[in-house]
């Protein structure tokens, strides 16, 4: 037997053997309960990074966890495949996006595979393959017959350099595209969308269904969708039949508006728009059509307004107000249009105070009746607003929607800030839209025997705009399946936070052709126990996830409301690098390898750099490549690492002193073990553990205790973290165990190898095979504590003599406090102090000590 611990033999053997004998399959015995434990798919870019690691080996510890614990687990991967790094490449490197990418799933699946990991692959997933969008296919069609996907104009973010739309969360605080960098614009297009605003309300509503969530996630998706309630009020046009309807929060206020603002690009601004400002209006419109929606209602940034010359009647004074275009307005939010109340909103005050526009206030604090020279936005009482004068403004909201629903011209709304989900793309690599579009029937769907609409590999990539489907006509030109018109196939593709919507689902049932999954395999597995993912991830994925287990809940294929019981946001890995923060507010990144440590200099300037721990990438130069963790400590170390640093949640930072550190308690454990192999005179027989001597069970305790909380810890809040902490504290109970040859010590080395298993599972497996076991470590069962072996029959009791520490003494676990007092009293450490000394009185704290008052 080597005594020495080498994690590369170890670990290519256990992976070999573990595939030959199916060790990671599912296991599809029902009277098992089940367990689904999933981390987000990741995206193939070719290489495994450490938050990789970190991610999968989370999850890896649950399922094998699980398993240990008698559940059947499901624990599978697949690939995020779609999108546009894959496009870009084909046009950087004339590669066909699909054989790009199924090298990186190639390369990606064999790095997954080095780490050891218990997923079954007979599950794997790629989005990009036919026979999975065949079924986001399927789906959309099942949105497009429930009235749920639609086409509507719509104002886009426009990369001109990518040519396609972009979401909001891929443009910069700048106005640029996250990958091209280039300017975005502002862009009509006609483009599909999907009502998730029919579900916002129950969105809302079940976010209190999910107790296994992080509050600051629900909080985020309750503020995305951003329900309020107020009130809708139609303000008519001077000189026009139409009205412009703004929505407000604040009816109270109303009798302080002196301006109406739209948005550039609302239908109207172009008819209130007077002859005399139509010039700088048309100016101004399209200046505005350059910036992102980000730049224009980003809060650090002023706002820019001008008149359009069109007048607008405050239906509950009469007056007249002008009306205004500014670009903080956005025509998809709300009605796109709002009425300026300066003297009670703060951005409405500073507009008005540089735009030389009335302020009017109307609420009132209650002890005070001095008008402030900043916006008041508290509640308080209502002046200079007619017959509610005097009113408390939180009863005059609900009098003043009432008046206005008697004379017309309001009523009382309930608003979500959540919009309608875009999810048209201007690209090629991903799912086709199956639509059909007749110029007599109309949007006709792709029939289902029609499913997939696969890609065509014939095309070219140019780089210089739009999707290359819409310039190959074999692709476009099709009969319409309806009534056989020649017609034009759909050439956008779907966003790929479709395909990620639904891929649990899928899991369930991979490799069915015939349908997206069966309901009975997808109702016995889902909801997903536990899911892992990035805080990134909070607010769409997990948003668009949940709609569309509510949309196919009600189109009859699943029986649940929510997809994923419990979630965990793992932090980031970090590494440390150097910055050197110049002047002009922007820091300039130094790589780690160009600095001396011990004296960190920008080597370009010479000026002091500051050394910074920031999350991992090549660009900041504090990358760390898994593969060269696992060459020099193997895979169990760098598991063990990325659990012991940090809890699961927080960010984690690369130290390799702690990565050898990890490395050094795996040596620990292995010469602890095979010491105990070795050993002639221990016994083996671990079963037949009887503590006799008080050092058996004290070493007893140990191991339950350490049992106990390992449990704990990892079946609460997988605080892995503490659990390696308990484990090293047996590992050094049994180190320092004077009773090697006990078969209590076999019980402990016994625990020790079993639960380190989930954490490091290559060396865990060797050891205890090595033991003499025939079976798995990870088909062995959990062990659980027994209550009794934590109880001690002794305990070290303090003798104080008038508060001053006069000796220890060991007594029986059981005694209370007259029988503590007793024993106490005939101690010797007690007797030679009392002797010839009055006892005034004797204080007994149980567990602790008794304390004898004399004079």
């Amino acid at each position: 037997m080597d005594t020495r611990y080498n994690p590369a033999d170890i670990e290519q053997k256990w992976q070999k053997q573990w595939v030959e004998s199916g060790l990671d399959k599912t296991i599809k015995d029902s009277n098992k309960p089940k367990f689904y434990t999933l981390g987000m798919f990741p995206y193939p870019s070719g290489n495994l990074h450490m938050g990789h690691v970190r991610n999968y080996t989370i999850t890896d510890v649950i399922a094998r966890l699980k398993r240990m614990q008698g559940y059947r687990v499901l624990h599978p991967m697949g690939w995020d495949a779609f999108g546009l790094p894959a496009e870009n490449a084909a046009i950087k490197n004339n590669v066909p996006p699909s054989k790009w990418t199924y090298q990186n799933i190639e390369q990606m699946r064999g790095q997954l595979k080095r780490l050891g990991l218990f997923i079954d692959w007979d599950n794997e997933v790629a989005t990009c393959s036919p026979d999975y969008y065949k079924w986001t296919q399927w789906i959309f069609l099942q949105f497009f017959q429930a009235g749920l996907a639609y086409q509507k104009e719509a104002a886009v973010n426009w990369d001109p350099v990518d040519q396609t739309v972009l979401a909001n969360e891929q443009v910069d605080s700048e106005g640029r595209g996250f990958r091209s960098g280039a300017k975005v614009e502002r862009k009509l297009l006609r483009q599909w969308f999907f009502k998730i605003t029919d579900y916002a309300e129950e969105l809302l509503k079940d976010l209190d269904k999910l107790p296994g969530w992080p509050e600051q996630v629900k909080t985020m998706q309750a503020n995305w969708i951003g329900k309020s309630t107020g009130a809708y009020l139609e303000f008519p046009i001077v000189g026009m039949d139409e009205k412009i309807g703004v929505y407000t929060t604040r009816p109270d206020t109303v009798y302080g508006v002196s301006y109406v603002v739209l948005a550039p690009e609302h239908p109207l601004t172009e008819k209130v728009t007077t002859s005399e400002q139509k010039a700088a209006v048309e100016a101004f419109v399209k200046d505005v059509g350059n910036q992102s929606e980000l730049e224009r209602t980003a809060e650090d940034k002023p706002k820019k307004g001008i008149p359009t010359g069109g007048k607008v009647i405050n239906p509950f004074t009469g007056e007249e107000v002008p009306i205004w275009i500014a670009d903080y307005v956005l025509y998809e939010y709300g009605t796109g249009a709002v009425m300026g109340v300066p003297a009670h909103d703060v951005r409405d005050f500073k507009f008005a105070r540089e735009k030389d526009l009335p302020i009017k206030f109307v609420v009132k604090p209650v002890d005070n009746d001095a008008e402030t020279q900043k916006a008041y936005t508290e509640s308080g009482v209502l002046v200079n607003s007619g017959e509610f004068d005097g009113m408390d403004s939180i009863k005059a909201k609900q009098a003043i929607v009432e008046h206005a629903e008697k004379q017309g011209f309001g009523k009382a709304r309930v608003q979500y800030r959540l919009r309608d989900w875009l999810i048209s793309r201007q690209r090629y690599w991903g799912a086709p839209i199956p639509i059909i579009h007749c110029p007599d029937c109309g949007a006709v769907p792709v029939p289902e025997k029609d499913l997939p609409i696969e890609l065509p590999e014939n095309v070219e990539f140019s780089g210089k705009g739009g999707s290359p489907l819409a310039q190959l006509e074999s692709f476009v030109n099709v009969p319409c399946p309806s009534c056989g018109t020649p017609a034009k196939r759909e050439t956008d593709t779907m966003d790929t936070f479709v395909d990620s919507s639904w891929y649990y689902l899928r899991y369930t049932d991979a490799k069915n052709e015939n349908q997206v999954f069966a309901k009975d395999k997808v109702n016995d597995w889902m909801p997903v126990n536990q899911y892992v993912g990035g805080i990134e991830h909070a607010i769409l994925h997990l948003l668009y996830s949940r709609f569309f287990t509510k949309v196919l809940r009600d189109r009859g294929l699943l029986n649940f409301d929510e997809p994923f019981q419990h979630l965990l946001t793992q932090g980031m890995v970090q590494g440390l690098t150097y910055m050197n923060p110049n002047k002009d507010g922007k820091s300039k990144w130094i790589p780690s390898n160009l600095v001396n440590s011990a004296d960190p200099k920008d080597p370009d300037t010479g000026e002091p750099l500051q050394q910074v721990y920031t999350t991992m990438s090549k660009s900041k130069g504090n990358g760390v490549a898994p593969e060269d963790v696992i060459a020099k400590y193997g895979v169990d170390t760098a598991r063990m690492f990325v659990l012991f640093k940090a809890p699961p949640e927080k960010d984690l930072e690369w130290d390799e002193a702690d990565v050898e550190g990890q490395f050094r308690f795996l040596n620990r454990v292995w010469r602890l073990v095979t010491d105990f192999i070795n050993n002639p005179q221990s016994s083996k027989k671990s079963k037949e553990a009887n503590p006799k001597s008080k050092i058996e069970k004290d070493l007893r305790r140990a191991i339950h205790t350490a049992i106990k909380e390992v449990s704990e810890d990892v079946d609460s809040d997988y605080q892995f973290n503490t659990a390696i902490s308990e484990l090293m504290k047996l590992s050094n109970a049994l180190n320092d165990a004077k009773c090697k040859d006990s078969p209590v010590y076999a019980e402990g080395v016994r625990t020790l190898v079993l639960m380190l298993a989930p954490f490091a599972p290559h060396i865990a497996e060797e050891l205890w095979h090595l033991m003499g076991n025939d079976n798995s470590v990870h088909t062995a069962n959990w062990s659980k504590h027994e209550p009794e072996a934590l109880i001690a029959d002794e305990i070290t009791l303090v003798i104080q003599i008038n508060g001053k520490k006069r000796g220890d003494l060991q007594v029986p676990a059981q005694l209370d406090k007259a029988g503590l007092e007793k024993y106490a009293r005939e101690s010797e450490a007690a007797q030679r102090h009392i002797e010839n000394k009055t006892i005034k009185k004797v204080i007994v704290v149980p567990g602790k000590l008794v304390n004898f008052v004399v004079v």
